[in-house]
């Protein structure tokens, strides 16, 4: 059966200058490492029997209705405004119009240079693919917003980092692939025409009620409230939150230097980029703030009155910090048990992350334990363990079915960097059993099977990834 893909581009026909048309670059051997059936369906795929499918999502062949795109943006990189990014090594193939009726980029990552390839290769080595394939779905079986990965094939040929690496291309899928940085763009050209028509565009695909720059403005900050404190509620750092890097939809997108915690401790960094811990764990929530109001800021040349617009959109901006921890507190408060943390129960929340960091407890461990009934051998200090939880106990008194809420919201597995590598290293060595065998794991976090009980432990101290590495 032929591949079929239902597309439907709205974004190729927006104006010039949004964009630049380019074909994929022909790779040496495509071949399959994996293709996401159920996504597929999602999407309306059909034919993926086709011995085409590695060819077309290789880069070999342009499927009927593709319309392959570069997408141009801007961007903060570490607080320095780069006025011109884009994507350098990937192409958006088009639109698809799902079964839920939602509209979703299918997008090629490492499929050749691009005009915005800025002397890069435009190429993805195999472990930075595997990577985002695993935790990418990982983050969708918690329950977070994110991009997906549709496939991930290799090429059959090599690309040079510090070392000859094996080459992979990933299909990725996503509500939409505009960013912060894509309105920074046109704010720092001046190019007001096409800064309202990426307006008019975002508001009809993602917020059809907003019926001003301040109404999108406010509806992303919430949306992005709401995704960085589920990302601190399973301990994950996406490790590189550049405003190029920040999806109006409000998915996570772009996993290069991500990772999750081990042991609590909140300034945890793995970037191996960020040095000074801008991105650290608990960062992330100031680093949305300055985000959005680079947002703010490239959002004024809309408004009639420049300076009411600065005035009305940094009041916005001021009360995004009470909007992330009303998130925060709700997201917390679940983990230990509370349908509806109050302001008075930050205090407990609080005094278990303290407990936490001096035991060098295991994040993940330490909550699903919490909600398995057995915590104390997570901690050395048992008699502060001890002291807190009577506190604790007293507290759930209040609470109907806490148990069942704890196991609903703390994972009994996640993405571990050490299990990430061993994968990686195994795929390059030609053994995929690994790749296949996590992902199977992590389509069901919440759920205990023996089968995947090694997954769950803590990295030994000589399995420890003290630093990540963006995929370029």
């Amino acid at each position: 059966m032929t591949l079929h893909i239902p597309f439907d581009n709205s974004y190729a026909r927006l104006p010039d200058g949004f964009f630049a048309r380019q074909g994929p670059t022909p790779v040496k051997a495509p071949s399959t490492v994996a293709f996401n059936s159920d996504l597929a369906a999602l999407l309306g795929i059909t034919g993926a029997d086709d011995p085409a499918l590695a060819a077309i999502l290789g880069g070999n062949a342009i499927p009927e209705g593709a319309e392959p795109l570069a997408q141009l943006y801007a961007g903060h990189q570490f607080g320095q405004f780069n006025p011109q990014l884009g994507d350098g090594r990937a192409l958006l193939l088009g639109e698809v119009i799902g079964t839920d009726g939602l509209r979703r980029d299918i997008q090629l990552k490492g499929s050749g240079p691009t005009p915005f390839s800025r002397r890069g290769d435009g190429r993805a080595w195999l472990g930075p693919v595997l990577r985002e394939y695993v935790v990418s779905e990982a983050m969708h079986a918690l329950g977070i917003p994110t991009t997906r990965a549709l496939a991930a094939i290799r090429t059959g040929q090599d690309v040079i980092r510090e070392r000859p690496l094996p080459g992979a291309v990933l299909t990725r899928v996503a509500q939409s692939h505009i960013r912060v940085g894509t309105f920074q763009v046109f704010a720092a050209q001046r190019d007001t025409d096409r800064l309202q028509t990426l307006f008019d565009y975002t508001v009809d695909r993602h917020y059809p009620h907003a019926k001003d720059p301040l109404d999108l403005l406010t509806a992303v900050m919430e949306r992005q409230a709401d995704l960085i404190t589920r990302w601190m509620a399973v301990g994950f750092i996406h490790g590189v939150m550049n405003t190029d890097n920040c999806a109006l939809s409000g998915e996570t997108i772009d996993y290069g230097p991500c990772a999750f915690m081990d042991n609590y401790d909140p300034d945890t960094v793995f970037s191996s980029i960020d040095r000074f811990g801008r991105y650290g764990y608990a960062a992330q929530a100031d680093i949305i703030v300055w985000n959005m109001a680079q947002l703010a800021t490239a959002l004024v040349p809309l408004m009639p009155d420049t300076d009411k617009a600065v005035e009305d959109f940094t009041k916005a901006i001021h009360t995004m910090p009470d909007m992330l921890q009303q998130h925060w507190r709700q997201r917390f408060g679940q983990k230990i048990g509370l349908a509806e943390a109050t302001q008075d129960d930050l205090t407990l929340i609080g005094d278990l992350l303290v407990l936490m960091h001096e035991n060098s407890a295991d994040f993940t461990n330490t909550f699903r334990a919490l909600a398995e009934g057995d915590a104390r051998d997570q901690f050395t200090d048992r008699a502060g363990f001890d002291a807190w939880q009577t506190r604790w106990k007293t507290r759930l008194d209040q609470e109907t079915d806490p148990q069942t809420l704890m196991q609903s919201v703390n994972p009994v597995l996640i993405p571990r960097n050490h299990r990430i590598e061993q994968m990686i290293e195994a795929a390059v060595a030609g053994d995929d059993a690994p790749f296949h065998r996590l992902n199977a794991a992590l389509a069901a976090p919440f759920t205990v099977d023996e089968a995947f009980a090694d997954l769950r432990r803590p990295p030994a101290q000589d399995e420890r990834v003290r630093a990540t590495f963006c995929g370029t």
